[in-house]
Order: C-alpha cells, then sequence, then structure tokens
C-alpha cells in the first residue's frame, strides 16, 4: 500500500512537471528571433508580403503569443502536439518514428557503460596499488576527457577511411533484406559506433565511481565480518560489496539520464542517427516551432521515466528504503 501511495505521489509530481516544461519550452522558443512563416515561404521558393501574411494566419501565427499557449497547451494534453511546418505532418507521428531509435541508443550506452564500467571499477578496487590499477584510472581520465562530438569524429574517420570495417552512417542497410535476425543483426552493426561514442564518456565515470565506493564498502565492518566466517572472496565482493556500492551508481545514472539525452544529439548528427537528435536538430534550423516543443517535450518525459525508474531501484538495492 505504501508503495502505490508513493507511485501515485510520484506520478503527479511527473505530471505537474511534464506541464512545467511545456510550459517553459513554449516561453523560450517564441522568444528566440526569427520568423517561422519566413522559412516556410523559403522553401516554397520565396513569397511577398501577402503569401507571408497567409502562412502566418493558416499555421496561426498571426495570432498573440498568449492565444497560441492557451491553443497549443489545451491540445497537448489531449496528446495533440500539432502539425510541423515544414513536412505538414502530425507531430506525434514525426517523434514515434525517431524515439524507438534514440531510446535504442541510450540505453545501449547507458548499459554498456553502467557495466563495463563498474566491472572496472571493482577489479580496480580489488587492487587498487595496481598497475591495473592504475591503467584503468588514466583510461578513465582520457574518456572522461573527450567529448563525443570528437570522438565521434575521429571513429568516424577510423573506421570510414583508415580501416573501413563498420558502418559509419544510418541505422539500417538499405541492401539488407531479410528476417528478423538479418535485420537485427544490421541494425546492431550500425549501433556499435554511435553507442560507443556515446557510453565512453560515462563508462570512464562509472570506473571511477564504483572504485572509489568498492573501496569504501570494502573497508566496512560487515566485510570483515563476512571475511572472518570464511565466504568466499567472490561471495564477499560481488554480494555483499557490490551490492551497496551500486547505490551511488544508481543515483548518478538517473540524473545524467538528461546528459545521454543531449549528448545522443550530437552524436546522432554526427553518425546521422535517425532519432530525436537529428530531428530537433533540423526543426532547430527550420524554426519548425510545433516538431521542436514536441522532441524536447519527449525528451523531458523520457528523463522524468528514468527519474521514477531511478527512484524505484534504489528501494529494489536497498530494503532499508522499501519502509519509507
Amino acid at each position: 500500500m505504501r508503495f502505490i501511495t508513493l507511485l501515485i505521489k510520484r506520478l503527479a509530481y511527473a505530471v505537474g512537471l511534464i506541464l512545467a516544461v511545456l510550459t517553459v519550452n513554449f516561453v523560450l522558443i517564441h522568444a528566440a528571433p526569427g520568423d517561422p512563416a519566413l522559412v516556410i515561404a523559403g522553401e516554397m521558393g520565396g513569397a511577398d508580403a501577402e503569401v507571408l501574411e497567409q502562412i502566418r494566419k493558416n499555421y496561426g501565427l498571426d495570432r498573440p503569443v498568449t492565444g497560441q499557449y492557451v491553443t497549443y497547451m489545451t491540445k497537448a494534453v489531449t496528446g495533440d502536439l500539432g502539425k510541423s511546418y515544414l513536412l505538414n505532418q502530425p507531430v506525434v507521428d514525426l517523434i514515434l518514428q525517431r524515439l524507438g531509435p534514440t531510446i535504442l541508443l541510450v540505453l545501449t550506452a547507458l548499459l554498456t557503460a553502467i557495466l563495463i564500467g563498474t566491472l572496472l571499477g571493482v577489479y580496480a578496487s580489488q587492487r587498487p596499488e595496481s598497475v591495473a590499477s592504475g591503467a584503468i584510472t588514466i583510461l578513465s581520465l582520457i574518456g572522461y576527457a573527450m567529448p563525443v562530438f570528437w570522438t565521434g569524429i575521429l571513429l568516424v574517420i577510423l573506421f570510414g577511411k583508415v580501416w573501413p570495417i563498420m558502418p559509419i552512417a544510418g541505422m539500417s542497410d538499405p541492401r539488407i533484406y531479410g528476417d528478423f535476425w538479418t535485420t537485427s543483426m544490421d541494425v546492431a552493426h550500425h549501433l556499435v559506433l554511435p553507442a560507443f561514442t556515446l557510453a565512453i564518456i560515462y563508462l570512464a565515470q562509472y570506473s571511477r565511481l564504483a572504485r572509489a565506493s568498492m573501496l569504501e564498502v570494502l573497508s566496512s565492518d560487515y566485510i570483515r565480518t563476512a571475511r572472518a566466517k570464511g565466504l568466499a572472496e567472490r561471495m564477499v565482493v560481488y554480494k555483499h560489496a557490490l551490492r551497496n556500492a551500486l547505490m551511488p551508481i544508481v543515483t548518478i545514472a538517473g540524473l545524467q539520464f538528461g546528459n545521454l539525452i543531449s549528448g545522443a544529439v550530437l552524436v546522432e548528427t554526427v553518425f546521422s542517427w535517425p532519432g530525436l537528435g537529428t530531428l530537433a536538430l533540423d526543426s532547430i534550423l527550420g524554426r519548425d516551432y510545433p516538431t521542436l516543443l514536441g522532441a524536447l517535450t519527449f525528451s523531458a518525459i523520457l528523463v522524468i521515466v528514468a527519474n521514477l525508474l531511478t527512484d524505484l531501484t534504489y528501494r529494489w538495492i536497498d530494503p532499508r528504503l522499501r519502509t519509507r
């Protein structure tokens, strides 16, 4: 019962936060300089003042900003985010087409960073004075210092020109046809470089965090007690110590999900990955208000859901939190 109450409170908080995000995004985007009607007219080959006025009227751009806001919020709460100025398609349809690739990229990068980073951190914590631990630390610092767009460009040059064994653009090869397994392997092949590019900076953080957290936990009294009972070192490390050491890693993972979404914009641009990032960038360049607002809204929803799942994961890792 206590869990249901907590879940309802979190969901109510999430709804209020989404409404606030919609409002802030609307105000900021409409405060930016530029006229979408000019962009639309440019796509049509140019237009005179009468045509521009007609375009503004057709898209509701001639109305006061407050009126546009009320109309937008009224439709948004019913799931109608309007139509794209440039593509003349429902924004929800455009976003749903791009949402899957972005989630696939972000989750793959996040899970890769957490899994490999944590294992490296645990290994380094067991031999803190060894050469391997020092090497992991140095590599972590280098990975943390590398901007994602720079890493992506280097990988494009390396695997596109110097050693062309990996696809460097797109999500799939249109020349490949086959069953589900063949298609999945093709997508996975294209996913390797973008996911690695996005994961490497966070992998470095998780390895450093896991190392520091494990060193602290391994010096605890209950760990010394477990060793004194004669438990195998593997069981002491991975069953007793690691579970408690995961708390700060889960915390950072939840907080950094928003950074992963923003980093995905750069990665998708470098590798031409057909996700929300490239859609948002095209919308910015084309002053496509509805599409940009929709992309930002769905990105915020992903971050809010990630934070909710993080909160629930706390209670799975630490039983003491289940009673609060």
